[in-house]
């Protein structure tokens, strides 16, 4: 039986089609509204209008990185607070505290949904 999360949006914001798909159907199926897009400027403009209740992040982005979208949405009282989990490949060191949680890629989608949960109740 699928749960309600009180319809809860969340931006999934990667470029790689597939996982986007994946990410979106786990996320859907644990009782989440999911918009997803492809790049960073995307993003930026879809949190402006509609200011989710988390955002998974692709740090690999065209147009505009994950990073850089990071530190657009904290740069702005509105949007500071909003969680964001970051999956990614990139073996970088990361500032960890500048995200709510980070994944590294690959991930199992249970494992991103848990993540989001653990996001979302830690806000509350």
């Amino acid at each position: 039986m699928r749960r309600q999360n009180h319809s809860l949006r969340i931006l999934v914001v990667e470029d790689d089609a597939d996982l986007r798909s994946l990410y979106r159907t786990a996320l859907r199926a644990a009782g989440y509204a999911v918009f997803a897009v492809d790049d960073g400027i995307d993003a930026l403009q879809y949190v402006e209008h509609t200011h989710p209740a988390a955002v998974i992040l692709d740090l690999g982005l065209p147009r505009l990185d994950g990073r850089d979208v990071q530190r657009e949405l904290a740069a702005h009282q509105d949007t500071r607070d909003i969680p964001i989990i970051v999956v990614t490949g990139q073996t970088a060191d990361l500032n960890e505290s500048d995200f709510a949680c980070v994944l590294r890629k690959p991930i199992q989608p249970q494992e991103l949904v848990a993540a989001v949960q653990r996001c979302l109740a830690s806000k509350r």
